[in-house]
């Protein structure tokens, strides 16, 4: 990867819908060259996918939760199975330290986060940190710190 495939990451991240003719402008390749560089990145796995943002609070979900999780190891894998289309939960990750699971979930009032905890809670003790603001959005690796 080079300084170009950088810019047009950089490019990519602040509006993955930008199109090709605006990426070339703004770097000085032709867009078949653009286009040649994005489907190599895609090729090599660099660039894994393109997503959008919804704004959850629109949609009347209010309420943000990391979720910490002491289980036996043992449940992991029926934990995960049961979470894995659970539309509330955002992530959910194996970690280290005193719980083994954390998940960011979000619900529409905190009687839905209660009612969530308690299904949750057959796993073992929890531990729930609610969002009051977030400073810095959700993003990805900047690609110009590399």
């Amino acid at each position: 990867m080079d300084a170009i495939d950088k810019k047009i990451i950089q490019s990519l991240q602040e509006n993955a819908r930008m199109p090709i003719k605006d990426i070339s402008a703004r770097i000085g390749l032709s867009s078949p060259a653009i286009s040649i560089r994005i489907a190599k990145l895609e090729r090599e796995g660099i660039i894994s996918g393109y997503s959008m943002e919804l704004n959850r609070e629109k949609l009347g979900y209010h309420v943000t939760a990391y979720i910490t999780v002491e289980m036996v190891p043992t449940l992991k894998e029926k934990f995960h199975n049961e979470f894995l289309d659970c539309p509330n939960v955002l992530e959910c990750s194996s970690v280290t330290g005193a719980c083994s699971q954390i998940l960011k979930a979000v619900f529409r009032s905190t009687a839905e986060l209660d009612a969530f905890l308690t299904r949750i809670q057959t796993y073992g003790r929890t531990s729930t940190h609610i969002v009051l603001s977030a400073h810095i959005p959700p993003r990805d690796l900047l690609i110009d710190a590399l």
